[in-house]
């Protein structure tokens, strides 16, 4: 049995300039995902301003730091319909990031840190979310920074949560893999246009419902910024007119 939490869709104008070795303000639009299963995702929009730091004249990606709530949702539904997914009739989410932290990206490095989730996702059981009969509520505060949020009620459910990466995350006998590159795929020019960062943490959801006992999970963040051409400076060595993470689900 599964539950699906998808947040955050963010797009903003990049702004500043940068003396050598200094951050730089960048407009992006991304995705995070908070996956679990094949339910239906929920998705939020937002907006917000990513701190960016860069080398090799702009063409890798050092480190990145995000704001808190550039996306927030109250109380957003999504039915499920699929019949294989009963009892959960629909997921309802109140949710919002918190301050977001990123390194490692340093050539072909792997990037990691932490960003929490703060809220619940609400799984709607036996009828759907504005009539259902029993609601278990999923805490995500743990979800990209780590440790251990618990529930209890009618169900009782732990979730363990752990930091970003760019790398491989395991959750259970289930992987799912990050990555950040530049234009066609190269693997050391991520800071450049067109270039892509999706960081991916595994989730652990243990409850006491004997059907979905153990419940593993990913979330996924996918980064694609839009600054104005001309106006950074990464590094000081060159004018890098886009800042991009694109979109790809795993």
């Amino acid at each position: 049995m599964f539950v699906a939490f998808v947040a955050g869709l963010f797009a903003i104008t990049a702004i500043g300039v940068a003396t050598p070795a200094s951050a730089v303000l960048v407009g992006f639009n991304g995705e995070i995902a908070i996956r679990v299963g094949t339910l239906d995702p929920v998705l939020v929009l937002g907006a917000g301003v990513a701190t960016v730091n860069g080398s090799s004249a702009g063409v890798h990606l050092n480190s990145f730091a995000l704001p808190a709530s550039p996306f927030a949702t109250t109380g957003l539904v999504v039915p499920v319909t699929d019949p294989s997914a009963s009892p959960i009739a629909g997921i309802a989410v109140t949710a919002h990031n918190g301050a977001g932290a990123f390194a490692g990206g340093t050539g072909t490095g792997t990037l990691g840190g932490s960003m929490p989730i703060f809220g619940v996702a609400k799984v709607c059981l036996l009828g759907p979310c504005k009539a259902a009969v029993a609601n278990l509520s999923v805490p995500l505060s743990v979800v990209g920074v780590g440790g251990v949020a618990t529930a209890t009620g009618v169900v009782n459910l732990t979730v363990v949560g752990a930091p970003w990466t760019s790398g491989t995350a395991v959750a259970g006998t289930l992987s799912a893999m990050g990555f950040a590159h530049g234009p066609a795929s190269l693997t050391s020019s991520t800071a450049q246009n067109s270039g892509t960062v999706r960081l991916v943490t595994p989730i652990f959801i243990s409850t006491s419902l004997a059907a979905a006992s153990v419940i593993p999970a990913f979330a996924f963040l996918v980064l694609h910024p839009v600054p104005e051409p001309g106006t950074i400076l990464l590094g000081g060595a060159a004018i890098v007119g886009l800042v991009a993470f694109g979109r790809r689900r795993g």
